[in-house]
């Protein structure tokens, strides 16, 4: 075969790749709500939860237990951090960890495809921020979500972190102060700012939206990417589509089991609704209200139970029908009577597409009501293993698949 034919070819076979992988992509509308009932039954029909002992950093059993599915265990591998929220691994297989009430970033050097058990933090990385509640790494640096700046330090894998550059230096305070950054396939940067209420008009359009900024250094240049999102906290991109998924905390006072709390695909140009209307079928919130041509979310989870923490299953270790499954960190409610729970949710998916939400890990709330821990954030780590933060017992878990 000729040259140019050789070329024709190849061309037609990536085109028809990428065109096949949109097709498979092409996922709008609302696939369905799943409250905390039915991610109870849901997980009770197909892999009931077992309650087992939260094993203590020597691996002793600790006074606590978290329900599971069968196979799995919880152990806690880190304690004595002040509010731990969102976590990054680096290229070393070193973990990142943002805490929010500390100031700092504190930086766990790799053991065994995870890290070494600590009832301490290491020495900070970075000191001196700004409620940080994210960190990821990109080309180089660490960059930080900071509640009134993106800021961004150069880092090598399990080293030092250099002078501090606030790339985005004047994002709005108050209300919803958590800054989440995300580099997409694409290497734009995206910026999750959440609204300064619970229901108002705000005045400045970067108030409950997503961002997207065309470099790391592109400043105050930077588009609407989404918008309409009351709180979207976390921030994840779906390694088969290239998608972007964000958690996000919807409006309070409009009852117990309304509106739900939401996990959606993020698209340019799209606009879910707050103010003016709820989620997840875009009803007025007021009369007076324009609710045409508002976005539905993907899926929509338990009221009031506030989502955070994401993570697309990336791992070995788990059975093979977790694979690109996502596990969603639930940090429970603050003012719903009775409490919502803090928990994990499993997204399960059948090729791209979420087909049902079950429940994962569970046990953090007493039946009274009370609380002994809030999960946050979670990453996947080398081994293939689940690192989930928690801000309220101060604590990072490491769940594995041990059967």
């Amino acid at each position: 075969m000729s040259a140019p034919r050789v070329v024709a070819v190849l061309l037609l076979l990536v085109s028809g790749a990428i065109t096949s992988q949109a097709q498979s992509a092409d996922l709008s509308g609302l696939q369905f709500v799943a409250d905390n009932a039915t991610t109870a039954s849901n997980a009770a029909s197909t892999a009931p939860l077992l309650a087992g002992p939260l094993a203590g950093l020597d691996g002793s059993p600790a006074d606590r237990s978290v329900a599971l599915p069968a196979g799995f265990s919880i152990a806690r591998i880190a304690t004595g951090l002040r509010s731990p929220r969102f976590m990054a691994f680096d290229a070393g297989g070193n973990l990142l960890v943002a805490d929010g009430q500390a100031g700092s970033v504190y930086l766990y050097l790799a053991a065994g495809g995870s890290i070494a058990a600590s009832d301490r933090p290491p020495s900070a990385l970075i000191s001196g921020l700004d409620a940080p509640s994210n960190v990821v790494l990109h080309d180089g640096y660490v960059y930080v979500g900071e509640t009134r700046a993106i800021s961004r330090f150069a880092y090598t894998a399990g080293g030092s972190a250099g002078p501090r550059e606030a790339i985005v230096p004047d994002l709005p305070s108050g209300g919803h102060g958590t800054r989440t950054v995300l580099f997409g396939p694409d290497g734009s940067m995206y910026v999750s700012v959440g609204s300064s209420c619970n229901i108002c008009d705000e005045s400045d359009t970067r108030r409950a939206a997503v961002l997207r900024f065309g470099s790391p250094t592109s400043g105050s240049d930077y588009e609407r990417f989404g918008f309409g999102l009351r709180n979207a906290v976390g921030l994840a991109i779906q390694p088969a589509t290239g998608l972007l998924w964000a958690t996000v905390n919807e409006r309070d006072n409009q009852g117990n089991e309304t509106p739900p709390d939401l996990v959606t695909i993020v698209r340019q140009g799209q606009n879910f609704g707050w103010p003016g209307c709820q989620p997840p079928y875009a009803a007025p919130q007021d009369s007076g209200r324009d609710c045409s041509g508002i976005t539905a979310p993907t899926l929509g989870l338990q009221a009031h139970s506030a989502p955070l923490g994401l993570a697309f299953y990336t791992g070995q270790q788990f059975p093979s029908d977790y694979a690109s499954d996502l596990l969603v960190v639930q940090h429970g409610s603050w003012n719903r009577d009775p409490p919502a729970e803090p928990k994990l949710v499993r997204i399960h998916f059948q090729g791209d597409r979420p087909v049902s939400a079950q429940d994962f890990a569970t046990g953090w709330q007493t039946a009274g009501g009370g609380r002994w821990g809030r999960p946050v954030g979670i990453v996947v780590a080398p081994d293939g293993s689940l690192i989930v933060s928690d801000d309220q017992a101060g604590t990072l878990y490491r769940i594995a698949y041990t059967a």
